[in-house]
């Protein structure tokens, strides 16, 4: 039987590194593993990514916020995608876009923050439309996104525009997004006003926290055989029972768990995430 380089490389990383955090590995290399070709490996919250590509700090029609944090990389097909989402919110009014966490260089877990964001196909935006000059390296780490939801998580507030709508449902319409998460009260704002034209709603998710913010997930690329897709929404716009509970008392004001609480799960090693990562990591 022939043994891969990349599972023999990856017995070798493990065996040197089995105890430490996989997010003190990923989140230690400064730049991508270039010379790769661009791969996602595993899942979005299990894996790791070759041959990433940096999202320019500033472009025509977005500018990434918090690049302390060096997460402005991600899959070529991800950097796409925000170019042509930063279009979209030029031709809807905006200067363009303020974006978030993509991945870090080589994708895996990261130091703090996120569970997903792995596999260089997540990607934040921010609700707050963009600007028409170009912020500092300090602004970007101090200025925040806005809020758009009321202090009661039952609807949005002032700050929700129709172009917000506008844009959340151009990237659900993109070809290459696979779902978008949302807080609740969006969503059902969304559903009430979406009108005729409701496919593309299927795609939007609620999901806790995202009210400065949206979360896009891309489907993996084609040909990416190593990639992990999530399971797809379930048929439909969203706009049934499964959202009304999100505003029951059971989502609202969950009762305190039973004690003693749970031991939170240990973090995720390399021996956790598919073989080709400890090529990933290793590679120049």
């Amino acid at each position: 039987m022939r043994i891969s380089a990349a599972l023999i490389l990856a017995v070798l990383c493990v065996g040197g590194a089995a105890a430490e955090p996989a997010k003190t590995l990923f989140g230690g290399k400064p730049g991508p593993a270039a010379s790769l070709a661009p791969a996602p490996f595993g899942s979005h919250a299990r894996g790791c990514l070759a041959g990433a590509a940096k999202l320019p700090e500033t472009g025509p029609s977005w500018q990434a916020m918090r690049l302390e944090r060096n997460r402005n990389w991600g899959h070529p097909d991800l950097v796409a995608f925000v170019e042509r989402l930063g279009a979209a919110a030029q031709q809807l009014g905006w200067e363009g876009i303020f974006v978030g966490d993509l991945s870090q260089p080589r994708g895996g877990p990261m130091t703090s923050g996120h569970s997903s964001h792995q596999i260089g196909l997540d990607a934040d935006i921010w609700l707050r439309p963009g600007m028409a000059r170009e912020l500092s390296f300090r602004e970007r780490s101090e200025i925040s996104s806005f809020i758009v939801t009321t202090p009661d998580h039952r609807s949005v507030n002032e700050r929700w525009t129709t172009e917000h709508m506008a844009l959340i449902q151009a990237a659900a319409e993109d070809g290459a997004v696979a779902r978008i998460f949302v807080h609740a009260a969006i969503k059902e704002r969304m559903c009430r006003h979406a009108g005729e034209n409701r496919a593309w709603l299927g795609k939007v998710r609620p999901w806790w926290g995202h009210n400065a913010h949206f979360h896009v997930r891309l489907a993996c690329p084609a040909g990416a055989a190593a990639c992990e897709d999530q399971a797809p929404p379930p048929p439909g716009d969203g706009c049934d029972e499964t959202l009304a509970w999100w505003f029951s008392d059971e989502a609202l004001n969950p009762k305190p768990g039973p004690a003693p609480k749970p031991k939170p799960k240990p973090p995720l090693t390399l021996a956790d995430l598919p073989a080709e990562c400890a090529t990933v990591l290793e590679a120049e």
